[in-house]
């Protein structure tokens, strides 16, 4: 595979296509820092390293490449049939999601999907797994047919119903309200839910900087330039997985809107 035809981080090219010729205005030192946050060197080397592995063998790379230990509780827990909807509080926005997919993805013979944001689609050994959903711009108008086809698939399913990656609330590091997507996706479809808890946390400045952001009303959401720098703050650690018991689909019946019912599975999955 030549290497024009692998996603590499570009900062550059990223400024360009955004700002067109105010690009140049961009102080260099700033260009620097964002190449230095985002890990742009380390991470390009990595990619290029692994081009010729795709799927599962993707996954394994990646936790190799950022010394990922697993203790995993309630492999029992995972059906030998049917399909299901795998839903995790997100509280990394990186390991958390290759370990899942590293740890369903071997148990499953690879037969797994992510509803992930269509950033991700761009790495090219992710693609095999993904249902691309582009939730910016024009595209929003496909996100019902890409879940509807990821939820028609024979693979099972992986979300992090949340969106994005914990907060800090009140003190409490936490998900934020989860989307109701994946319980009137799995009713539709007769899939059991199986709730997942990931145990970890980012940095004190990543939580910082996510909640000045949402005091002064900056829409952007700058501390995703920061997950790539928590990533790697986050290599060489221990994460604990459990597994709960599936959830049959039956379980969410009309006497709770869909929207209760994911914050039903959201506590569920607290207090695993």
């Amino acid at each position: 595979m030549g290497e024009n035809s692998i996603f590499l981080i570009d900062i550059d090219k990223v400024l360009r296509d955004k700002a067109g010729k105010k690009a140049d205005r961009i102080p260099r030192f700033l260009v620097s820092y964002l190449k230095h946050i985002v890990h742009q060197d380390e991470i390009n080397v990595f990619l290029k390293s692994v081009a010729d592995k795709t799927g599962v063998d993707f996954l394994e790379a990646c936790m190799e490449f950022l010394d990922i230990k697993l203790e995993v509780k309630g492999i029992e827990n995972l059906p030998s049939d049917g399909l299901c909807t795998f839903v995790s509080n997100h509280p990394l926005g990186g390991q958390d999601g290759i370990a899942l997919g590293y740890i369903l993805g071997k148990h499953y013979n690879g037969r797994i999907k992510y509803l992930v944001n269509d950033l991700l689609m761009n790495l090219h050994g992710l693609a095999p797994l993904c249902i691309p959903i582009n939730k910016t711009g024009s595209q929003s108008r496909d996100f019902p047919k890409m879940v509807e086809a990821g939820f028609r698939s024979d693979s099972h399913i992986i979300m992090f119903p949340a969106g994005i990656c914990s907060r800090r609330q009140k003190g409490v590091i936490k998900d934020l309200a989860w989307k109701k997507t994946f319980i009137s996706k799995s009713v539709e479809t007769q899939r059991n839910v199986i709730p997942v808890h990931f145990e970890g946390r980012n940095s004190d400045f990543f939580y910082n900087l996510a909640n000045l952001c949402k005091f002064l009303g900056i829409k952007f959401n700058i501390a995703m330039l920061y997950l790539a720098d928590e990533m790697f703050k986050n290599r060489h650690k221990t994460f604990k997985v459990t597994i709960g018991k599936p959830i049959p689909w039956q379980t969410f019946d009309k006497s709770r809107s869909a929207t209760e019912w994911a914050d039903y599975v959201r506590e569920l999955v607290y207090k695993l």
